[in-house]
Order: structure tokens, then C-alpha cells, then sequence
């Protein structure tokens, strides 16, 4: 709780600044809390690429379908202007066995053991979005968004255990869509994704929302969560499916 309450007051001080730096004066901030279920469609690891062992802990082992969730906030300057800072942690477990002698960052897990898996991918991002589109019934927007990376995968047996870490930035596109045909409801499309030689990241949500009066609004959807890294020290690349409910409170 308190590390929790760290990470919002940070997102704070952040969006602040951004806005004082830019000397404009913010029009209407936003609250917003997404939570559901995630499950794995695939999950490939080789660590280290030239010399690991490449294993899905989607089909080699089982992951777990867990609940999870996300905390946004966001700051709209005028019509057109977005700001948001997001907090997503996500960690998955895995167990199961292999039946081939697994070697994963230096250590070699005998075949047809019994194996325990931890994959952690925590996110924290900053987004600026400016608004093409300003429509009554049509929003489009497109920015920019910088991820930190907070990654860490851990395989252990009852007697060995190896994991390997990685803490990073990651420079992404944003963009939202927004269709309103009557007041109460309207349907989003909107994310952050970018490829390059080195690897992906897709991280996008399709949405039905209702608002719920002129402060609180409701969605319905499903995200897409996808990419990772082909790299000398690491091989992995996941997807993720979240069955998503969220919240929006505007001051």
C-alpha cells in the first residue's frame, strides 16, 4: 500500500510539471481505474537467445488467469490536449515440467522437473495525445508515449532457481478514437504501439462506455496486450488477454 501510494503521488508531481513547464493551466482532470481478468495466449522465453532453452510457459507449463489492474491519471487542457500517467503492474505465474533439460540464464533445470515460473511486466508510462479530430460525435487523437519497462522473469525448481531482470525505456506512438452516437453511450478504440528490428509492443483496448452523469463514466471491453524483445540477452514474446471494466472520475 504504501509503494502504491508512492506511484500516485510520483504520476502527480509529474503531470504537474509537465504542466507548469508548458505554462498552460490544466481544464479538467481524470481519474480512471481499470480491473479484470488476464490470461496468456502465448508466453515464448529463451534466455540467453544464443544459449537458453526456449520454453512457453503457456504449453510447456500453465500460467494462471489472475485479476489485475491499472491506474490512470489524466489531465485535458481545452479540447485538445491529453496528458495521462499509468501505473499497470502485471505478474503472471507458471508451473508445470519439461521434459528436456531446461537452461535458462545459466542454469540447467533437469528434464522433467518440477518448475515454478514468475513473469513480471510492470509499466509505467507518460502519454501526450493531441486531438486531429474534434467532432461532436467523432474524437480522433495521436501522440507519443515513453514506457518504463519493468521486467523480470524467474524459473525455479525445488532445489535451483535463476531469473533474469530488466528495467528499461521504451518510446512508443499513442492514439485514441472516440465515437460518441448518443449521449449516454459511445465506443473507443485507443493505445500505444510501436515495432522495430529489436522488437514490438502493442498494448490497445476496445471499448463500450456509459456515462454514468457528467463526472462518472463506465466501460466494458477487451485489451490487447503484445510484443517483447529479440536482443542478444533476452528471447520473449508474449500476448495477453484482459477481459477489462473500468471507471472514470472527472473533476
Amino acid at each position: 500500500m504504501i509503494y502504491l501510494k508512492r506511484v500516485i503521488i510520483s504520476m502527480f508531481i509529474l503531470l504537474t510539471g509537465v504542466f507548469h513547464a508548458s505554462g498552460v493551466r490544466a481544464d479538467e482532470w481524470q481519474i480512471d481505474i481499470e480491473s479484470g481478468m488476464v490470461s496468456s495466449g502465448y508466453n515464448d522465453v529463451k534466455i540467453p537467445r544464443e544459449t537458453g532453452t526456449e520454453i512457453s510457459l503457456t504449453d510447456d507449463l500453465e500460467t494462471d488467469s489472475k485479476v489485475y489492474y491499472r491506474l490512470r491519471l489524466s489531465l485535458l487542457k481545452g479540447e485538445r490536449h491529453y496528458f495521462s500517467a499509468l501505473f499497470a503492474p502485471l505478474e503472471l505465474n507458471a508451473s508445470g515440467s519439461v521434459n528436456k533439460i531446461v537452461t535458462f540464464e545459466g542454469v540447467d533445470f533437469p528434464a522433467n522437473t518440477a518448475l515454478e515460473a514468475k513473469y513480471k511486466f510492470n509499466s509505467y508510462r507518460l502519454t501526450y495525445r493531441y486531438g486531429i479530430i474534434n467532432k461532436p460525435k467523432l474524437k480522433i487523437g495521436f501522440g507519443f508515449t515513453g514506457k518504463i519497462r519493468d521486467a523480470r522473469v524467474l524459473v525455479e525448481s525445488p532445489t535451483l532457481s535463476s531469473e533474469k531482470t530488466n528495467v528499461g525505456f521504451v518510446p512508443l506512438l499513442s492514439f485514441s478514437l472516440l465515437y460518441m452516437p448518443s449521449g449516454k453511450f459511445s465506443f473507443s478504440l485507443d493505445g500505444d504501439a510501436l515495432a522495430a528490428p529489436q522488437g514490438r509492443a502493442e498494448d490497445v483496448l476496445a471499448a463500450v462506455r456509459y456515462a454514468i452523469n457528467d463526472n462518472i463514466q463506465f466501460r466494458v471491453g477487451y485489451r490487447i496486450l503484445e510484443g517483447g524483445a529479440d536482443v542478444d540477452e533476452v528471447y520473449n514474446f508474449a500476448l495477453l488477454h484482459y477481459l477489462a471494466a473500468g471507471i472514470t472520475y472527472s473533476i
